[in-house]
């Protein structure tokens, strides 16, 4: 049951202490599978912390979140250790390469649920068939030649489920009732990062946003950003991962939207902010973008993934 194994369809940057990725680095798995469980957590009902923030767990009371439980935090270690492998159980050193098959192996350090396992495998599929692994993955394509294999715009991250544990699945019910559990800790405020969550997310496969040249790019057009460049534009600046500062004007804040052109694993995906931009103003944007871009049959929001992960 611990046991994932998987082909990188681009390179898997996890990066190191000099911001380059030499080799391998598995905490920089592991915190990717963190922050996609939460996002899976909270779209089922539940509330994760966000541990890089100060509303982390645990609470005065030693309480913690149901990511948490998973993947530790203060006082509570993680209840398994990830090795990352090759095709013949060895332990992985150098960065994984495109079309590189490895293997996750979690072996357990402490009773993990069914559900738990549960959530992870939906946590990996998730990854697999909507988004992306690791660093790096905040690239974005180019259309403009002779800059389409520069470093920032390639694609990093995207992998495919190859085999699975059997007998691993559970139904949503179950899934929703082990994240909504009355025992995990869900006192503290998470408007800061509480968009990261499958009821806000939205993806499109077989479809990329990329920069045409200097002054023209579908994916500033998306996310509302002035084109050229130079200009600056407020607009909805929080899909592109700006904010409002007083000293400098903007701030860099995890951005909404990504995109990947590579053709075994084309996509685009992001999240919405109720209430700034809604689902309908997202299809109605990549719908000028994107020709013959049928919403209704391409356009998956975090709800429909959740039914088919399930």
């Amino acid at each position: 049951m611990d046991k994932w194994t998987l082909r990188a369809l681009t390179k898997i940057w996890t990066g190191d202490v000099g911001q380059k990725s030499d080799r391998l680095i598995p905490p920089g798995i592991m915190g990717s599978l963190r922050w996609w469980y939460e996002v899976l957590v909270r779209g089922l009902g539940g509330k994760a912390c966000d541990p890089t923030s100060d509303v982390r767990c645990p609470d005065q009371n030693g309480r913690h979140c149901v990511a948490c439980e998973l993947f530790g935090c203060t006082g509570w270690a993680r209840k398994f250790r990830l090795m990352v492998l090759d095709e013949n159980g060895q332990v992985i050193q150098n960065p994984i390469q495109a079309d590189q098959t490895f293997i996750l192996r979690f072996i357990p350090l402490r009773p993990i649920e069914l559900q738990e396992w549960c959530l992870l495998d939906a946590t990996l599929r998730l990854i697999a068939d909507y988004g992306a692994i690791g660093g790096k993955t905040v690239f974005k394509p180019s259309d403009e030649p002779g800059r389409e294999n520069a470093l920032h715009h390639r694609d990093f991250g995207l992998l495919a489920v190859e085999r699975r544990p059997k007998g691993i699945g559970c139904s949503r019910e179950v899934a929703e009732e082990y994240a909504r559990r009355p025992q995990w800790r869900r006192d503290f405020n998470d408007s800061a990062f509480a968009w990261a969550s499958l009821q806000n997310f939205w993806c499109v496969n077989g479809r990329y946003l990329a920069r045409q040249n200097a002054d023209t790019s579908s994916f500033n057009f998306v996310i509302g950003r002035a084109e050229p460049k130079s200009q600056f534009s407020q607009g909805d600046s929080w899909l592109a991962g700006r904010r409002p500062d007083k000293q400098h004007g903007v701030e860099p804040e995890s951005k909404k939207v990504f995109s990947f052109k590579d053709s075994e694993g084309c996509r685009t995906f992001g999240f919405v902010k109720p209430g700034l931009v809604e689902f309908d103003e997202m299809k109605r944007r990549l719908g000028q973008v994107w020709s013959n871009f049928q919403p209704e049959r391409r356009f998956l929001t975090g709800e429909q993934v959740l039914n088919q992960l399930f």
